[in-house]
Order: structure tokens, then C-alpha cells, then sequence
């Protein structure tokens, strides 16, 4: 029982500081925005100021952050997502799995509105571009059983998973990380094109 609290406590502070790199990496991506401060965030995501002092401790570290007097300023976003993507673990969010005879085109056809898709999917959507044959489908919902009724449990290995969405949308840098935390070949040919993408961003 202790233990199994114990694990819990420590899953969801792990999930709190990934949420911290995730707006950093969503300020710094797609806002073009360098400058926060500690407090901003632990406000937009409704966690402690604790928390996120404890998220910028290996930013600081590893000299991705400059801090300020009263902000701080990222210095080297390539660091910070990286770092992300080695404690990221995609597992640990799946909250429901199942195989479906469709190919993963006519699966994402068939989810329901509010879904929002992830990995290989939402690179797809977000970049028009599909840089090898993919079979698994992962989304991001709040409403496994909806999920659950329109996909019944179903025996074979698994190509839809469903992850528990903690936030409004998939940022540049959370396809990035979840593509890097799939082990299938193909995943590698995906990684690939987005560094590409981000060649100007992460130099």
C-alpha cells in the first residue's frame, strides 16, 4: 500500500515537471518566446512554485536556462528537449489499448471529435508529410470509455493506444518526445525528418 502511494506520488511529480518543460518548449518553439519566469508558469499550470524550481534544477545544470534576477531565459532549446525526451516515459499515460483490423489511416478517420492525435498521427496532421508506413495509432483523450465503446478490447497486438491528455494540444515538442519513446523502426524515420524541421530552431 505505502509503496504503491509511494510510486503514485512520485508519477504525478514526474508529470508536473514534464508539463514544465512542455510550455518552456512550447514558449520557445512555436511562440518564439525566450524569456518566463518561475512563477508565470507554476500560474498557467496551476502547480507549485516548488515543483517547477525542481523541474529548472538539470536545466540549470546543463546551462539550457540562464537565470535572471527575476526570470529566466532559454539559451538552448535542443538541451531541453532532449532532456525531456530521456525522462519521458509514453507508457506510463497509456490508459487504454486495443487492436483494430483497420489500417492506421482508417482509424484516424473513425475517432470521435475531441480527440487529439499524437506520435506518428499528429506529425502526419501537423506537417502534411509522412516519412515511412506506420501502423500504430495513439491519441490523447479524457474519455477512455467513449473510446472503450466505439473500440472494444480486442485480442492481437495492440495498434491503438489511448493516452491520458493533461493539457489543450499537442505542442511541436510533445510529438517530438512521445516519437522518441516508440521503439518501431519507422519511429526512427519520423524522428529524423523532425530534426530536420527544427534544424533552425535547435542549432
Amino acid at each position: 500500500m505505502f509503496e504503491n502511494n509511494y510510486r503514485n506520488r512520485i508519477s504525478d511529480i514526474m508529470k508536473k515537471i514534464e508539463l514544465v518543460y512542455r510550455e518552456i518548449l512550447f514558449n520557445s518553439i512555436e511562440k518564439k518566446r525566450r524569456t518566463l519566469t518561475q512563477k508565470e508558469l507554476a500560474e498557467k499550470l496551476n502547480i507549485s512554485l516548488s515543483t517547477v524550481n525542481h523541474a529548472m534544477k538539470p536545466l540549470r545544470k546543463m546551462g539550457s536556462v540562464r537565470i535572471k534576477k527575476r526570470s529566466f531565459e532559454v539559451v538552448n532549446v535542443k538541451k531541453i528537449l532532449y532532456y525531456w525526451a530521456s525522462v519521458r516515459n509514453i507508457d506510463r499515460d497509456i490508459i487504454y489499448f486495443t487492436r483494430i483490423e483497420k489500417s492506421a489511416s482508417q482509424i484516424e478517420k473513425s475517432m470521435p471529435q475531441g480527440v487529439e492525435f499524437a506520435c506518428y498521427s499528429a506529425y502526419k496532421f501537423k506537417f502534411n508529410d509522412v516519412p515511412a508506413d506506420y501502423n500504430e495509432v495513439y491519441i490523447y483523450s479524457n474519455n477512455s470509455e467513449e473510446i472503450k465503446k466505439r473500440f472494444p478490447e480486442k485480442k492481437g497486438p495492440p495498434n491503438l493506444f489511448v493516452l491520458k491528455k493533461d493539457f489543450d494540444k499537442v505542442t511541436i515538442a510533445q510529438i517530438f518526445v512521445d516519437l522518441w519513446n516508440l521503439k518501431e523502426w519507422y519511429a526512427k524515420e519520423f524522428m529524423k525528418s523532425m530534426e530536420e524541421r527544427l534544424h533552425g530552431i535547435l542549432a
